[in-house]
């Protein structure tokens, strides 16, 4: 039995996992040691169980395409005295199976039987051409 857990989050402001990848590139997407991160307003309850190997999955435009390995949760203030949840992320994205998702707000835990398979060689660049809505048309029908 798998003793870790993993985050699900909207990927705000990117369409594309290249658009991830761009941004967590700049200055402004990491953190003090050049790691990139991502900071969420609340901290997750079940931490011990994320950094037990869990990784952040990123849903784009209604898809998870992608997946990063979470190093660690820093705390983050900002210098308006409200304490942050720094996701400090390991800086290689992966792609993943094409699986859809409903909107949301914040994040949501993702059991890693629930969680879509990596995707390697081949098929990760194959995905990497495809829009969000046609690889979750595709996965909606089984294709894969």
């Amino acid at each position: 039995m798998d003793n870790y857990v993993n985050l699900l989050k909207l990927c705000v402001g990117a369409e594309t996992v290249k658009d991830l990848t761009d941004w967590q590139a700049s200055a402004r997407a990491k953190g003090p040691d050049g790691l990139p991160r991502h900071v969420t307003r609340m901290w997750p309850k079940r931490a011990e169980e994320i950094l037990n190997g869990g990784s952040l999955y990123w849903v784009f435009k209604g898809v998870v395409l992608a997946r990063q390995r979470i190093l660690r949760l820093d705390e983050v203030d900002r210098g308006d005295g409200i304490t942050r949840c720094g996701l400090v992320l390991e800086p290689q994205v992966v792609r993943t199976e094409a699986m859809p998702k409903r909107p949301f707000q914040g994040w949501r835990y993702l059991a890693p039987k629930d969680a879509p398979r990596d995707l390697t060689g081949a098929r990760a660049a194959d995905s990497a051409q495809l829009p969000p809505k046609l690889l979750a048309a595709l996965a909606d029908i089984g294709v894969r």
